[in-house]
């Protein structure tokens, strides 16, 4: 020994085991609800497909589809958000993101995170005070088919939570990755 005082660096502390969990659980349940959620395309699509064979060929117009088609793709859209999130698809302005350091950009989503999270709790009060009156009232669409909108309302409620955990699941996973503790499944950065 050379009588030399080595200090190290101190570790950083593991991601604690039930965000692990939470983690892992959020991303399984928003793959397998995007999963189911890809077929709905080809439902819509078939729907409008039938419609259109049903006014010109059978000559019987459905009052039904064009609002069913709206029901199938809102219902898409908002139940594919988390897997949407997850899978990193989302429209990104990437004037400087993509030269930063996988760090950098770590510490940039989990700040923007906050952002999304006040949006996300907005639209998700303004869902529930949505749904809570279309269910009380009765709400229905103002068209010959009339349907009640408390079904689509909940679907966007739904759609909306699985939203909200996906983005707080990636916001612990750039903490962890800012921190140099990536979660085990995920790639040092």
């Amino acid at each position: 020994m050379t009588g030399r005082l080595v200090i190290s660096k101190p570790r950083a502390r593991p991601v604690p085991p039930v965000l692990v969990r939470y983690v892992r659980f959020v991303d399984a349940l928003n793959q397998t609800v995007g999963r189911v959620m890809i077929w709905v395309i080809f439902v819509f699509l078939v729907l409008l497909l039938y419609a259109s064979f049903s006014r010109t060929v059978l000559n019987v117009p459905l009052i039904w589809s064009v609002e069913m088609a709206q029901f199938l793709l809102a219902a898409y859209f908002l139940l594919g958000g988390g897997w949407s999130l997850l899978a990193d698809a989302h429209v990104r302005m990437d004037l400087l993101y993509a030269r930063w350091a996988p760090k950098t950009r770590a510490f940039a989503d989990s700040l923007t995170a906050f952002c999304l999270f006040f949006y996300l709790a907005v639209m998700l009060l303004g869902g529930i005070s949505s749904t809570h009156y279309a269910i009380v009232y009765d709400q229905r669409n103002y068209s010959a088919w009339a349907p009640p909108l408390a079904p689509i309302k909940i679907v966007m409620v739904v759609g909306l939570i699985l939203i909200f955990l996906q983005a707080t699941a990636l916001f612990i996973r750039d903490l962890a990755r800012w921190r140099g503790t990536p979660l085990p499944e995920d790639k040092a950065p």
